[in-house]
């Protein structure tokens, strides 16, 4: 089990340049849990694309439930000081940081490209590259 971020959810479900490591991932651990933050964020990713013209509406809506089944089950509510104590001592948002909060109170991992994450939380974060490598 893995704590998906955003980004990751992206990648498998919008093709890409990261999507071939997205999947990776997933053949490496197919349960992905993540804060219920994810799905705003995923619309808004969606929402971006459909602006620019990269998808229709209708297809932003299939991709969107495909989502929700990739995700279905595994979406939890983080708490909001530890949120904000993670978010103070690191600098990185309150975004992000509900997807430390639940892989540190899961004990697993976080899967994510983001950089900031990456440098403030080098324990428990890990980019796709560095997950698929790790034994």
């Amino acid at each position: 089990m893995i704590v998906a971020d955003t980004n990751l959810v992206s990648y498998l479900l919008l093709t890409g340049p990261h999507s071939e490591l997205a999947e990776q991932v997933l053949q490496k651990d197919s349960e992905w849990i993540a804060p219920l933050l994810w799905r705003s964020e995923f619309r808004n990713v969606l929402a971006l694309y459909v602006r620019q013209r990269i998808l229709t509406l209708s297809e932003s809506l299939s991709i969107f439930d495909a989502a929700l089944e990739l995700m279905a089950g595994q979406e939890y509510e983080v708490a909001s000081y530890r949120v904000l104590q993670l978010a103070h001592v690191s600098g990185c948002s309150a975004y992000d940081c509900e997807f430390i909060a639940l892989a540190e109170e899961m004990r697993i991992f976080l899967v994510t490209s983001d950089k900031e994450i990456l440098r403030a939380f080098p324990k428990i974060a890990l980019s796709p590259q560095q997950y698929c490598l790790a034994p």
